[in-house]
């Protein structure tokens, strides 16, 4: 997810300046005609940095950027991998669950619904970012490896933890889907916490967003903007299990969906074959159904990392943006254990936890322009 219209948006381009016009377009918000961002403008950094080191065909002939030596098999279950360094204290919190439990869905819930309960994260649950209308839409899904099944929520307003109305959407109803208020409905009908998930914080940082736009076109862009949580998870039977969670895109139009609870899109977990998440500018994930495509390269051999980096060339491939313009990354896990993790830009960083540790690891990269810090929490020095 993207702010639109942020100072980094407007750096490249500014009015009276070629190509201004063609990066700004307008939306009616409540009444008001709002001009936003095109996505083209967002990353600052130049294209020059990005094309050294390519091949003819303009991708890099080995992933730029992994100081570390591609991830072995593991051995300790279970093995848990998801995106962020916020991802370390949510995959330690689905440990303990599974420790208690020995169930990876229960451990994938307790560990997304840690991080739905962080106020001080501006991408996942209370405290996220709102739309341009100052709601809070939250979208999440989860999978089980076992019986192949999936639930999904979309677009859903006042739920605490989206995560736990996507598992009861698979585990209570014949659908995989709901979506906006047919979803909220469901959820209170189960029982699940609602409440206002527009803190004061950004609320305030909202009201200036909107005029900001009326004003000058320019707002401030708030210190935290994006991300996913994705995570999935190997148990001691080498079960696969999965899920995602999100606020979505900051300030974006009312109803607007990512990849996030896109079964293919922002998750897939194949239990034959392994599991895949996806984090970033989701209309650049759900355009090639990112997640699947991972896992139809490991399906063919590829270690979790190489099939990563193979998923972002594909898309780079297709896609007429430059590869450090797209914004997406994703983690994978195989059901020999091994894992991995790639981006389109520099800096993505993703966490795993094992029985006997936690930690967090740069991913591989396709671009040396730098990811900027996503979520509510900073990238971490300590890897």
């Amino acid at each position: 997810m993207m702010l639109l219209g942020s100072p980094q948006a407007l750096k490249s381009a500014r009015p009276g300046e070629k190509g201004f016009k063609d990066q700004m377009t307008s939306r009616m918000v409540d009444g008001q005609r709002i001009r936003i961002m095109t996505r083209r403008t967002f990353l600052t950094a130049a294209g020059a940095s990005v094309t050294a080191g390519l091949t003819q065909q303009g991708f890099p002939q080995k992933a730029p950027g992994n100081p570390l030596p591609r991830p072995s098999a593991t051995q300790g279950r279970p093995l848990i991998v998801s995106t962020w360094p916020f991802g370390k204290p949510a995959n330690e919190r689905a440990r303990e669950m599974y420790a208690q439990t020995g169930n990876g869905l229960d451990a994938i819930e307790a560990g997304i619904r840690l991080t739905e309960s962080d106020i001080s994260n501006a991408s996942v649950g209370i405290g996220g970012i709102p739309n341009a209308q100052g709601v809070v839409q939250l979208d999440a899904c989860i999978m089980a490896g076992p019986g192949h099944r999936a639930g999904s929520v979309a677009g859903i307003e006042d739920i605490l933890h989206p995560i736990s109305a996507a598992r009861l959407v698979m585990e209570k109803t014949p659908h995989v889907m709901l979506v906006g208020d047919g979803a909220r409905k469901f959820a209170l009908e189960q029982g699940l916490e609602s409440g206002d998930l527009l803190t004061p914080n950004q609320k305030q940082r909202w009201m200036e967003w909107v005029a900001a736009q009326r004003r000058t076109y320019q707002p401030e862009k708030p210190e935290d903007n994006h991300d996913t949580i994705a995570m999935v998870l190997m148990d001691e039977k080498g079960d696969l299990y999965g899920g995602c969670s999100t606020s979505g895109w900051g300030y974006k139009l009312p109803g607007r969906v990512g990849d996030s609870p896109i079964i293919g899109g922002g998750l897939y977990v194949d239990n034959e074959i392994g599991a895949a998440g996806a984090t970033g500018l989701g209309e650049n994930v759900m355009r090639y159904c990112g997640s699947f495509l991972v896992v139809e390269f490991m399906r063919q051999g590829m270690h979790p990392e190489e099939a990563c980096v193979e998923t972002i060339r594909r898309i780079a491939k297709l896609d007429p943006r430059p590869i450090h313009d797209l914004a997406i990354n994703f983690l994978a896990i195989n059901k020999k254990g091994e894992y991995g993790a790639a981006g389109s830009s520099s800096g993505f960083q993703y966490a795993i936890t094992l029985p006997d540790q936690s930690r967090v690891l740069k991913s591989a990269a396709l671009s040396n322009v730098n990811e900027i810090p996503l979520g509510g929490n900073r990238l971490t020095d300590d890897i």
